[in-house]
């Protein structure tokens, strides 16, 4: 028989909460998982991995495509669909073991099953509608995250109009796909079928695609997709969706106009919302606004000895961010001194082609917050690196306040830039100034070199441009 009492039990086992367990162990903590379906969670069984792996494989067939600009020959090129889709399937399930892994290492205890407060430090866990364990604790984190929300009278079912998961595991490459919504989860699906042949119509409500990311970058993202034979409809509104045998009809309006279009399938990509309904909170002092609990800057709930981390907690839905707050609510319960999450300091990803990445401050949230600002800007065309890649379509952009130097915000796009966004992730962490960025030596010949020419062109310093 498993124990059933323990220091802290953590309900989900996603990147939030398996972190928030092994940083426990870590600690000394004698803790539990409860988690209802697999270890690793969204990101790591449906999302940040896997479409990671499917938006690869469009990367290398694009490539392909592109061969005899590289000098060589490539003839007959075609995919397989059910191969693509079990990669992306196999990298999750290796590294769903590999967190299983993890929770044996640290001694942590894994009840398989669904989690729900049933009073002060009390856990029920429940599987298949039997309760299989009662479980104690004084510390309870919750870190059940998201789910994708459904659009009212226009809901997915699995076969005409999907979610991201349907999204993840197609039977086919549709001939017309309807993407209703352009943040990261839309953008990247959009990509990915893009590139495999279908023909991509984007519908977002509002006047620009990725909206929170930097307005220069969402016009160049635009621009590039619609060059790649994407459509793109801002200001617009999907307001009926009447299922067909094997198709979809469309109803956009944008403005006073109505059209009607005809896809083979939709992606629903309109957000997410929190998994809290199981959790048992109606008897607890846990507050829930919008789908998502309410936690301070240490991720402690109204319920003492209630703690919430990641997705359930409202944006920005990354997992990074979740395995960050995991460590800094533990540390809290163990008496440290953490420091609170700084938002600003949240690096985001779009894996699409081609890929987008920020940090901090846009322009024009820079400048309503009253700074007076200098903007640095380094196009991809004019670095070698990039050029020898075949990769010339991007930019840099950085973004200093002109009284302090302080790096507000940095905002690129192109390839590869989800990996080198990371070198602002850590002056900014570190309070580095334009100075300190300027005398850092880059090496040569590489993407980051743009870093530090977009740098030193916020102060008329630039050397390659």
């Amino acid at each position: 028989m498993k124990d059933t009492q323990f220091d802290l039990i953590v309900i989900g086992g996603g990147p939030g909460g398996y972190t928030a367990a092994i940083r426990a162990a870590q600690l000394g903590i004698k803790t539990a998982v409860v988690e209802r379906e697999n270890l690793g969670g969204v990101c790591l069984n449906w999302g940040c991995i896997p479409t990671k792996a499917l938006l690869r494989s469009a990367e290398v067939l694009d490539l392909m495509q592109h061969s005899s600009e590289f000098g060589l020959k490539a003839e007959n090129i075609s995919f397989d669909l059910e191969a693509v889709v079990q990669r992306s399937r196999d990298v999750a399930n290796q590294l769903n073991s590999g967190v299983r892994h993890l929770m044996k290492k640290n001694k942590i205890t894994v009840f398989d099953g669904q989690g729900k407060l049933i009073g002060r430090g009390k856990i029920q866990v429940t599987k298949d509608e039997k309760s299989v364990s009662e479980l104690r604790a004084k510390h309870i984190i919750l870190a059940t995250g998201a789910r994708a929300r459904e659009i009212p009278g226009m809901g997915a079912d699995g076969n005409l109009v999907w979610t991201y998961r349907h999204a993840m595991v197609p039977k086919l490459i549709p001939k017309t796909l309807l993407v209703i919504g352009s943040g990261a989860i839309g953008i990247e699906f959009a990509s990915f079928f893009q590139s495999l042949g279908s023909k991509v119509t984007v519908v977002e409500i509002l006047d620009r695609i990725v909206p929170v990311e930097d307005a220069e970058v969402s016009a160049f993202v635009q621009k590039q997709f619609e060059q790649q034979g994407m459509v793109i409809k801002t200001k617009s509104v999907v307001s009926a969706l009447k299922k067909e045998k094997n198709s979809v009809i469309a109803t956009i309006k944008k403005g006073d106009k109505t059209e009607n279009i005809t896809f083979e399938r939709v992606i629903s990509a309109v957000g997410i919302v929190g998994n809290f309904e199981e959790l048992g909170l109606s008897n607890t002092k846990v507050k829930v606004e919008k789908t998502h609990v309410v936690i301070d800057s240490y991720c402690q709930t109204d319920e003492p000895g209630v703690y919430a981390i990641g997705d359930l907690c409202g944006p920005p839905w990354l997992a990074h961010k979740a395995g960050h707050e995991a460590v800094i609510c533990v540390e809290k319960i163990a008496g440290l001194k953490p420091h609170p999450l700084d938002i600003e300091g949240i690096p985001g990803c779009t894996y699409s082609h081609p890929q987008i990445a920020s940090i901090g401050l846009t322009e024009q949230i820079a400048k309503d917050k009253g700074y007076k600002i200098r903007i640095g800007r380094y196009p991809f065309m004019a670095n070698g690196k990039a050029i020898a890649l075949g990769e010339k379509n991007g930019f840099v952009k950085t973004v200093f306040d002109e009284k302090t130097g302080q790096l507000l915000g940095a905002h690129m796009v192109g390839a590869e830039v989800t990996e080198m966004i990371q070198g602002y992730a850590i002056a900014k962490s570190l309070e580095t100034t334009e100075k300190e960025l300027m005398q850092t030596v880059f090496p040569h010949p590489t993407l980051s070199e743009m870093m530090h020419e977009s740098v030193l062109d916020a102060y008329g310093r630039a050397i390659n441009f």
